[in-house]
């Protein structure tokens, strides 16, 4: 039982806190050649701005990772790095947040979103600056923060303060009491900088569907906390516009509503709080594909195979799996997905071009056992999913017969 020799693009996102994009095409590839061993194959790893972000960019674009220190989610220094790109141009600068606020690097037992902080981007932004960067690119995704970018504000320098003038504790439990942001120590490099921060544009900072409430529990999160991060982020929202955004209005001289615009609710609000020192806000996959050129790529295959490591109904809402397939189905080319897990509005994802998807965890597990075999897993599902199509393509003649 055979496939004649296929095309096959391999366009996965990373498994969170498991394998980088980069080894999921690799496990991918591996399934694919027990079926077809000659089949010809485009592995293209692909980041959405979160873990992996800044190494995959600095691969891409002829650069080099920059190894450093910086204030971690929880308030302890860790290890952090950001990317320094090649090529021509003003020297451009890759700041993963995930590398210093990501959920991976906050311990289960303080997964509390109150008390994180984005201290450390700020420290990062500031370690590129001095790396003599003047275009920097802030990659959102993966966070285990929603402080509305009020940590990473405070590392370049504006002081936020409460209604006796007192320092704002770091966490976004604090924010309810904010009362005033002081600019005036802000690092003038910032100035002179074209900050671009990628994100998923259908983030955004309050209301219904603001961060707090949407991402919130994923992060430890409990009811009561929700409510009171949502308030911090209103509170904070209006003071920024009232105290920084008329400042640092983009090019168009109207500053962009920091409660709902596309965007800002990136990294648990990370997006806001750059916006509000000037950033650009752009849709992620604008920025992060530039270069790859993925719909030619797409278009030339005779099969596409993306994968992340949970499929919902949040794919259809940005994530790498539903950009390939809207891409791929353009081109009229068929799409699997391979998910760690499958959750409630997976079926969205059809709508988006999907043809198929299927979950690759054998049995029931632990959690930890499922992300230490999640390489074998992925190739195990690959070659069941080449099999049931070999077999298929044994059956289309008999019932076309």
């Amino acid at each position: 039982m055979t496939l004649r020799t296929q095309r096959i693009a391999i366009a996965p996102s990373g498994f969170k806190e498991s394998l980088s994009a980069a080894r999921v095409a690799e496990a991918i590839a591996v399934g694919v050649r027990r079926v077809i061993p000659d089949a010809d194959l485009d592995l293209i790893p692909l980041v959405d701005g979160g873990e992996g972000t800044a190494e995959a960019l600095a691969l891409a674009g002829g650069g080099r990772l920059v190894p450093c220190r910086a204030t971690g989610p929880v308030g302890e220094p860790v290890a952090s790095h950001f990317a320094l790109l090649g090529g021509p141009g003003p020297l451009t600068a890759v700041v993963e947040m995930a590398a210093v606020a990501g959920l991976a690097l906050v311990p289960p037992g303080l997964r509390h979103p109150g008390a994180t902080t984005t201290y450390g981007v700020g420290e990062l932004i500031r370690a590129a600056l001095d790396a003599g960067a003047r275009r920097i690119l802030v990659g959102c995704g993966d966070s285990g923060t929603s402080d509305g970018g009020a940590g990473a504000l405070q590392a370049l320098g504006a002081r936020l303060t409460d209604r006796h003038g007192r320092e704002l504790h770091r966490g976004g439990g604090a924010l309810h009491e904010l009362e005033r942001i002081d600019p005036s120590g802000l690092d003038p490099r910032l100035a002179r900088t074209e900050l671009l921060v990628a994100c998923n544009p259908y983030n955004v900072l309050c209301g219904k569907r603001g961060v707090a409430r949407v991402f919130g529990p994923q992060k430890g999160a409990t009811p009561a906390e929700v409510e009171l991060l949502s308030a911090g982020l209103e509170r904070l929202a209006a003071v920024l516009t009232r105290d920084l955004a008329p400042a640092f209005a983009p090019a168009t001289g109207v500053p962009i509503d920091l409660r709902t615009a596309p965007g800002t609710g990136a990294s648990g609000g990370l997006g806001a709080g750059l916006a509000a020192v000037g950033a650009r806000l752009l849709p992620r996959y604008d920025v992060l594909l530039d270069g790859l050129d993925l719909d030619a790529r797409l278009a030339r295959a005779d099969f596409v195979i993306t994968a992340e490591g949970a499929l919902d109904h949040q794919t259809v809402r940005g994530k790498i799996p539903a950009e390939v397939a809207r891409r791929a189905h353009a081109s009229g080319v068929p799409v699997l997905v391979l998910a760690g897990t499958i959750g409630p509005g997976a079926q969205d994802v059809r709508a988006v071009g999907v043809d198929a998807y299927s979950a690759i965890l054998p049995a029931p597990m632990t959690l930890v056992e499922a992300i230490d075999r999640s390489g074998e897993f992925l190739a195990d599902a690959t070659e069941r999913a080449m099999r049931i199509m070999a077999l298929g393509t044994r059956l289309a003649p008999l019932a076309a017969a």
